[in-house]
């Protein structure tokens, strides 16, 4: 077991790790070094240039490139966890059975299976396991949740949400088209973004089926990418879907129709998009260029003396990962008491309905989660 993490105040700031150079790990590295109270002393991947760049670049007294090296380090408290998928389960739960907080990008693992395999250890640990769901930060979200718990709205009956590229598949050959180590395609990637924040949004009605589809017609062609994310740098077989829809019925006789799609005919910029139906009013956020656009138009449909109110709220961009990261050290930092609140059920939730959906769509019928 390490020892009894600190508060993270200056004279004794939380002591952190990040394993995964990519751009989430980079992410996530960018955001400990602005926190304040943190201190970046670990940091693994297997690109040695790369990690010789982070390195020097944020001042971290050790890199590996082997994590169990990092997870080792006897002085750590916590660890952010930015790798492939297949990977999430295993270095969580050696981190947690080590007594660190884990933060995890998101999906939480592969399936529920795993998912719940490291849920037990946060609880086992009584440490705090988080996920990155960067999406639910965003300052459009945000404010439509606010509006939505203000009961502007009214109850809330039916939503869609989806996250669509033209062509977006990340790189044909790589750990992201491999089934075995991503867990699956554009569902499991971008939709479980597209599930979780429209769950928020909507109160967190829980989910009673499914019904879903997954395609793949266009990335087993070798089309769907472009060169931001490579996708014909290999000639290996793509594995996974590239797009999927889902039906979902939630409790209360609501329901939310989810897209996710990496590559599609359709107009070029990539789409955020969430639409609600409530007994009292609606509203459409709109995001065209998804992730890159900090804010989206969002629109909020009323009436008011029998005559349409219709009105758009003043929102701000959120912060994204740096978000995230405050989050989870707020967490940490909250002591005992508030670490059992932090054990990953609620991205466990989002695996459970992950998986309804892929089963729904392999069986052809709406499925129990």
């Amino acid at each position: 077991m390490s020892h009894p993490p600190t508060n993270g105040t200056p004279e004794q700031p939380l002591k952190v790790g990040v394993i995964g150079l990519g751009w989430a790990g980079q992410q996530h590295l960018d955001a400990y070094s602005r926190a304040p109270g943190v201190e970046l002393i670990a940091l693994a991947g297997l690109e040695e240039e790369l990690r010789g760049e982070l390195q020097e670049q944020h001042g971290i007294p050790h890199a590996f490139a082997d994590w169990q090296d990092l997870v080792a380090l006897e002085e750590l408290d916590a660890v952010s966890v930015a790798v492939p998928t297949f990977l999430h389960a295993p270095i969580a739960v050696a981190a947690l059975d080590r007594g660190l907080h884990v933060l995890s990008e998101k999906p939480l693992a592969r399936n529920a299976v795993e998912g719940q395999d490291m849920v037990d250890a946060a609880r086992r640990a009584g440490r705090v396991l988080d996920v990155a769901f960067n999406h639910r930060r965003r300052g459009d979200i945000m404010t439509l949740r606010r509006i939505i718990e203000a009961g502007d709205l009214g109850r809330p009956y039916y939503a869609k949400a989806s996250w669509l590229r033209r062509a977006g598949i990340p790189m044909l050959g790589s750990w992201f088209t491999n089934r075995e180590m991503s867990g699956g395609g554009p569902l499991v990637d971008l939709g479980v973004h597209v599930l979780d924040y429209a769950l928020h949004l909507l109160g967190e009605p829980k989910v009673l089926s499914v019904s879903a589809a997954t395609y793949s017609e266009l990335g087993r062609h070798g089309r769907g990418g472009d060169e931001r994310y490579s996708a014909m740098a290999t000639q290996s077989a793509f594995e996974v879907e590239d797009f999927a829809s889902a039906f979902v019925r939630l409790e209360g006789g609501g329901t939310l129709v989810l897209e996710a799609g990496w590559a599609a005919y359709r107009e070029q910029d990539d789409l955020l998009d969430f639409q609600v139906y409530g007994t009292e009013g609606g509203a459409r956020l709109h995001a065209l260029g998804a992730s890159k656009n900090p804010t989206a138009d969002l629109r909020v449909f009323a009436e008011k003396d029998g005559r349409n109110a219709d009105w758009s709220p003043e929102v701000k961009p959120g912060a994204g990962h740096q978000a995230v990261i405050d989050d989870f050290l707020a967490a940490v930092r909250g002591g005992p008491d508030v670490w059992g609140a932090h054990d990953g059920s609620l991205a466990l939730t989002r695996a459970r309905v992950i998986d309804a959906c892929y089963r729904s769509a392999e069986q052809q019928r709406e499925v129990d989660v």
